[in-house]
């Protein structure tokens, strides 16, 4: 995942207001009294959240499980001055080297845990990574956006340097899209480079998510619409999630007592 794409990523998602993606983020986490704090930003690609949130005052680490991704995010962060370290980790085994007030997992990253044993997987390695009185955030595309705005959907677009061709396919039986892009950048000698990307994202409901969370032992579980302090309307997009580690020294369940009360 994310070889060349990487290099392409962000003129594809130009049209990105991520400056307002990163206010709601900074929003919910003085919701939860961390903002501007030690913050981690896990699948961070190309850094388009991590930069503004550092300008925000937090202290921000990138992880992502792509070095072509961080490589770009590096580049970007230094041109902007921002001294943000970024980190190569699957998020599913997430370890840093000192604890975190606030975790976040964006721009889609829990749709791309195939199943409850993947996403507890990060949240538990999100507990032990954050202090205690922590808080996670994460935003999810819904399964209605997964089966009905990207399933079985073609679309295409051009710029004067740029064009795709983004196929998509939805399998009901196991909940997930298939996402196929071939890219065509324009060279100086008028060829074009041809850039294949497939990846598959799976859908999760609102209350699983919920449930794991409150399994690992997270509290103040809340869901939201997208970028919107108010609960999310059926056909929602996107929710933003947010959970809290308790500020008491509560240890998570062991394998065994989460396996029981899922």
């Amino acid at each position: 995942m994310y070889t060349a794409f990487a290099s392409v990523y962000d003129r594809l998602m130009a049209d990105v207001d991520y400056t307002g993606w990163a206010r709601f983020y900074h929003t919910l986490m003085e919701r939860y009294g961390v903002a501007r704090g030690r913050v981690c930003e896990c699948a961070c690609g190309t850094g388009s959240l991590t930069i503004p949130l550092s300008r925000m005052g937090n202290q921000m680490t990138g992880v992502d499980l792509s070095a072509d991704m961080l490589f770009e995010a590096s580049q970007k962060a230094r041109k902007t001055g921002a001294m943000i370290p970024f980190v190569k980790q699957d998020m599913r085994s997430l370890h840093l080297h000192r604890q975190m007030d606030a975790i976040l997992c964006t721009n889609d990253g829990l749709n791309y845990l195939k199943d409850a044993a993947e996403i507890t997987d990060f949240f538990r390695a999100a507990w032990v990574a954050l202090r205690p009185g922590g808080g996670l955030f994460m935003d999810v595309s819904t399964p209605y956006k997964l089966e009905n705005v990207l399933g079985d959907h073609f679309i295409g677009d051009e710029t004067e340097d740029i064009a795709y061709l983004w196929q998509n396919r939805y399998n009901r039986a196991h909940a997930y899209v298939d996402l196929n892009l071939a890219i065509f950048v324009r060279q100086k000698d008028e060829t074009y480079l041809r850039i294949g990307e497939s990846q598959r994202q799976y859908a999760h409901s609102a209350q699983r998510i919920t449930e794991l969370l409150e399994a690992v032992g997270y509290t103040d579980v809340c869901v939201f619409a997208d970028k919107k302090l108010q609960a999310p309307v059926p056909h929602e997009l996107r929710w933003f999630i947010s959970a809290r580690k308790p500020q008491q020294n509560q240890e998570m369940p062991t394998v065994g007592e989460r396996m029981t009360e899922l």
